[in-house]
């Protein structure tokens, strides 16, 4: 499999239609973060770029209001 063509991720957030993100839907947050408490990187999740800024903004939020924590466990 050396010249495997990988398939481009699609944005799971456009698939589902969810345009605005809730900082308060941590169910939804925490499936963007890893286990240390970290964003990951659109490269990792596949969604799109005006999502990953919103995504990040929305965990932001999120950790401040003591919804998220800011590290992991």
């Amino acid at each position: 499999m050396e010249n495997a063509i990988k398939k481009a991720k699609q944005c799971y957030l456009c698939l589902n239609n969810i345009n605005d993100l809730d900082y308060k839907d941590t169910q939804l947050l925490r499936r963007f973060i890893n286990s240390y408490g970290k964003i990951l990187s659109k490269k990792r999740t596949g969604v799109c770029t005006t999502h990953q800024r919103k995504l990040a903004l929305a965990v932001k939020r999120a950790r401040i209001m003591a919804l998220l924590p800011f590290t992991g466990k």
